[in-house]
């Protein structure tokens, strides 16, 4: 894809929705991180249906610790790897009691300290709550940077590294989420809604329909 169509792309994507946010719900901080530990393998949907019951139990790195590992399992035994996710949040809340105060730290290198939290979660954690231009590639933004030729690479980093390098900068503190959109409602892994899609024009795939 052309430098500018890249612009293009996001200018489309910005018109239809100026201000995206995670479909993940979350209250704090804390709740925010825990999710995505959660969504790991797991949908939004599935992850917000286990913490709609566990948040207003605990909420908190303190309140996880005090209602204990099993107590964290039987609320999260709906989500796939569900005894490691319970594990490594238990670990990650531990260490935020006891490193941070309970507080969820603002740095890479602290967030990917965390037991259980890898570059993927750090980069959403860093762009929803910090505010920073980062690039969460998940398997819908690896699809789209690959599918529509943004930033093909054969690794999530390489996407990350590739998305990094072409979206121009004003369009950084969004992309992650407009990207997550629209491959999880219109660039679709097995049927590409590629007739009503908004960026078609810009996109480069050697197998969408000529005629869009």
């Amino acid at each position: 894809m052309t430098t500018a169509n890249v612009r293009r792309f996001f200018e489309h994507l910005q018109s239809i929705d100026p201000e995206p946010v995670t479909e993940l719900n979350y209250s704090n901080d804390f709740e925010l991180l825990a999710a995505v530990m959660l969504s790991a393998q797991s949908t939004d949907v599935g992850v917000n249906k286990a913490t709609a019951k566990l948040y207003p139990v605990a909420n908190t790195p303190q309140m996880i610790l005090d209602l204990g590992e099993a107590g964290l399992k039987s609320y999260i035994a709906t989500l796939g790897l569900y005894n490691s996710k319970a594990k490594h949040l238990m670990e990650t809340c531990a260490m935020l009691v006891e490193l941070h105060n309970g507080q969820v730290p603002r740095t890479r290198k602290e967030l990917e300290a965390l037991p259980g939290v890898g570059r993927k979660t750090a980069n959403v954690v860093l762009n929803v709550l910090f505010g920073e231009p980062t690039m969460a590639v998940d398997t819908h933004i690896f699809r789209v940077g690959n599918r529509t030729g943004i930033a093909p690479g054969k690794t999530p980093l390489d996407v990350e590294k590739g998305l990094l390098k072409r979206i121009p900068k004003e369009f950084m503190q969004h992309a992650h989420h407009w990207l997550i959109l629209h491959g999880r409602y219109t660039c679709t892994a097995r049927k590409p809604k590629c007739h009503t899609c908004a960026v078609a024009a810009e996109c480069t795939w050697p197998e969408k329909p000529t005629a869009i």
